[in-house]
């Protein structure tokens, strides 16, 4: 599907501008201060809420009947899975399998979405074994100080 972007003040003063843009593609407004916006047709919006719904409820279906198998077939789209130790791939594939179907069958898939990105962090932090040795640590402490929180009484 394509796309345009716009700049969120676009919308706010030239209207007529972005609404048509709204006939074949989807319409990103940028926001300097704040996250961009997506404007969509609800037609499109269905379809794709329709499609993703589908996709989940399959991937569920094979997960019930062969769980290993919709595993792997879930581990072959992520590549960077390859840097995680071996003992926490499959882990990361449960999570992240659970979290989708959960947000296919409630419509909230910020959790999915959360722990693939922290996931992906993971295994991009242990793709630098140096990085990944020292956030293991031991810390040295020698030097650090306690920082309170803002408000507290005691600080």
């Amino acid at each position: 599907m394509a796309t345009r972007t716009f700049p969120f003040s676009t919308l706010i003063n030239k209207q007529t501008s972005v609404f048509p843009a709204l006939a074949d593609a989807d319409v990103i407004l940028e926001r300097r201060d704040a996250e961009n916006l997506v404007l969509m047709r609800s037609e499109r919006f269905e379809a794709m809420v329709k499609g993703l719904g589908l996709a989940a409820r399959s991937l569920a279906i094979i997960a019930k009947a062969n769980r290993s198998l919709a595993e792997e077939v879930f581990a072959e789209e992520l590549p960077w899975l390859t840097w995680l130790p071996a003992e926490a791939r499959p882990e990361c594939v449960r999570e992240l399998l659970d979290n989708l179907l959960a947000g296919a069958e409630t419509g909230l898939l910020l959790p999915f979405s959360r722990a693939l990105k922290e996931w992906q962090s993971t295994a991009e932090i242990y793709s630098d074994p140096e990085l990944a040795r020292r956030l293991q640590g031991p810390f040295d402490t020698e030097d650090s100080a306690v920082v309170h929180r803002p408000g507290d009484a005691d600080a």
